[in-house]
């Protein structure tokens, strides 16, 4: 997922975070300097779904106007970072079996 909340602000006309910081407030919504500066110009470690809420009804957007999925980070069953790597590099090498005592093989 990928945090959009400073786009999301600057669509809807706010365009510092203090001004949104107060705005939170006046919802109940008390966010410190700090947080507030993870919040604005970062991705956010962690944020409950109460306070998710609160900023939706400030910017007057939907869930998905602040949290942009990015499904092509999410490694799926089956899919190999080494296979991914193989197939980038070509084919594989044929590999021919030989015997340790440096004899050969019967013909196939």
């Amino acid at each position: 997922m990928r945090w959009n909340l400073r786009l999301t602000a600057a669509n809807k006309g706010v365009w510092k975070a203090s001004e949104l910081q107060r705005s939170l407030a006046a919802h109940g919504l008390v966010i410190s300097a700090g947080k507030m500066s993870g919040l604005w110009s970062g991705q956010p470690v962690s944020l409950k779904l109460e306070d998710l809420d609160v900023i939706c009804v400030v910017l007057g957007c939907e869930i998905g106007d602040l949290l942009i999925p990015e499904p092509e980070k999410v490694r799926r069953p089956g899919e190999e970072t080494g296979r991914q790597a193989a197939t980038a590099a070509g084919p594989a090498p044929v590999v021919v079996p030989r015997r340790r005592d440096g004899r050969s093989l019967p013909p196939m």
